[in-house]
């Protein structure tokens, strides 16, 4: 097969970001097909481009897998401006010259998490007379409203809503990283044979062999993802005084790894609250993160209490730690909780300081055997669930299926 798709936040792994499609997409390449990855220039976590001044436009390869690079104008944060640039990149799926002069392809899929993408995906695949398949990462714009960012009648919400119901109506498999989205599409309209169930996951040739921590102080509790509005870190760092507060200030130290619009003020509220248990460090490559990980003893995973999040999880954090074998932290409330099924941590309500730094005192309270043994069931989890080996095949095996259907 001739694979497309789209998705304007994809990276390398040589870079921070998304390294989903790179990930679903190298083990196909060595299948034989042939997959091409069309994002933008812009990278998400600095906002700087990564073309050359003079360039509309870049191809590179990575492992057999071609990303296609278009460029879109800069932008700073949640601002009309990166609204501007959703809608150029979408403009540039549709009409950029370097996609007319690449062969055919067999299928489109188009990505969220905006719905331009989607839409502009969906736009190419019908002008080359071939299926589109929708991915639905998050559910925009319900996480608009239940965010409370927006209301349900706002401009905003109403026009995402559009453009959602015009990806649903044609696509030909909708794909949700999140377990119970299929009851949120069947409520749409959405025939419930047509949604596929493919989670985020691991590429576990990246991960070196897990080994365990010996003892020592302090231990290292790691965040390492976005820190967003969704992500509340505001929690973890009034957890992060109750345990100063305490007595577990040397005992315990909490490190956050990432970037994001609500770091600046994290780290100024760090400052003001005199955490001396609290360090920020800039985002890692997904091929360098796994180095960083095996230096801590506990993943942490923290997001806001909000009603979307009854749809489900499928946050690629977790499933990183549970991957070199730490113990996790889960502090969202939700029914599907991978934690718990696996027994592989702890789990507590979002939002909730008091019992997230309890559960870390009891994770540091274990004897390092203990805390091996807990991260092995989470490994275990991921090997038998989501390795990207596994998620690729039935990737490929939905595209396959909706091939055949359009021949």
């Amino acid at each position: 097969m001739r694979i497309w798709i789209v998705n304007h936040y994809a990276q390398m792994p040589s870079e921070v970001g998304i390294t989903r499609h790179y990930s679903l997409a190298r083990p196909l390449a060595a299948r034989g097909h042939e997959v091409t990855i069309i994002t933008a220039d812009i990278h998400h976590v600095t906002r700087q481009s990564l073309l050359a001044p003079h360039e509309r436009w870049r191809v590179d390869s990575a492992d057999g897998v071609t990303f296609v690079r278009l460029r879109t104008p800069s932008y700073q944060g949640n601002s009309p401006a990166r609204v501007n640039n959703m809608w150029a990149f979408a403009r540039q799926v549709r009409h950029s010259p370097i996609l007319d002069g690449l062969p055919r392809p067999d299928v489109v899929v188009g990505s969220s998490p905006h719905l331009f993408a989607g839409w502009a995906a969906e736009r190419r695949a019908h002008s080359c007379g071939v299926p589109f398949v929708l991915e639905v990462r998050d559910l925009l714009p319900q996480n608009y409203v239940d965010s409370g960012q927006f209301s349900r009648w706002h401009p905003a919400v109403v026009g995402f809503s559009y453009l959602e119901n015009h990806c649903y109506r044609h696509a030909a498999r909708i794909i949700t990283l999140l377990p119970r989205a299929v009851e949120y599409m069947v409520g749409r309209g959405v025939p419930r044979e047509r949604v596929v169930w493919i989670p985020n996951g691991v590429d576990l040739s990246l991960v070196s062999e897990p080994m365990p921590c010996g003892p020592h102080e302090p231990l290292v509790a790691v965040y390492a993802g976005a820190h967003g509005m969704n992500n509340g870190l505001d929690t973890v760092l009034c957890a992060a005084r109750l345990l100063q507060d305490s007595g577990w200030g040397r005992r315990l130290l909490l490190r956050f790894i990432g970037d994001g619009p609500e770091k600046p003020g994290l780290q100024q509220r760090a400052r003001e609250m005199g955490l001396q248990n609290v360090v920020f460090a800039d985002p890692v490559a997904k091929a360098e993160i796994y180095q960083e990980l095996t230096q801590a003893d506990i993943g942490l995973l923290h997001l806001r209490r909000f009603p979307v999040f009854r749809w489900g999880i499928s946050p690629n954090k977790m499933f990183d730690y549970m991957a070199v074998a730490r113990p996790v932290v889960c502090a969202v409330t939700t029914e599907d909780d991978p934690v718990r099924w696996a027994e592989c941590g702890i789990s507590v309500d979002s939002e909730d300081p008091e019992d997230m730094a309890a559960a870390l005192r009891n994770l540091a309270e274990m004897t390092p055997e203990e805390r091996w043994k807990m991260g092995l069931k989470g490994r275990r989890y991921v090997e038998e669930r989501h390795s990207f080996a596994l998620l690729a095949r039935r990737f490929e095996e939905v595209l396959q299926e909706v091939v055949e259907e359009g021949r």
